[in-house]
């Protein structure tokens, strides 16, 4: 499995904080996504991909208010397995939330 992984924190903008191995993700990601609208919630089979979208599980926001968004480019065997948001939540969240909650800025 390659994950893709660009969000936003508390007080830095979109970046990507997993590249799914590619040097540059961006390209990978623009294909992925540019077929997919603004929603908050989005789970899209492109090819062999997976793009899957989800508000925080935890309901942070960023200091300007807006909720966090997570998106992820899902390749791989996992992403056969992924064919809604709830999917995505069961299966990828776990594998990132520590990270995230790692960059969250500590009471």
């Amino acid at each position: 499995m390659s994950l893709i992984w660009a969000t936003r924190g508390h007080s830095w903008g979109f970046r990507f904080l997993r590249d799914g191995g590619f040097t540059d993700p961006l390209p990978e990601y623009e294909a992925v996504f540019s077929q997919v609208e603004d929603d908050l919630e989005v789970c899209r089979h492109v090819g062999d991909k997976v793009a899957l979208r989800f508000p925080d599980p935890a309901g942070r926001e960023d200091r300007a208010g807006r909720v966090i968004p997570h998106d992820f480019v899902v390749t791989g065997s996992l992403a056969g397995d992924i064919d809604s948001v709830e999917d995505g939540l069961r299966l990828i969240w776990p594998q990132v939330a520590d990270e995230f909650a790692e960059r969250w800025p500590k009471p």
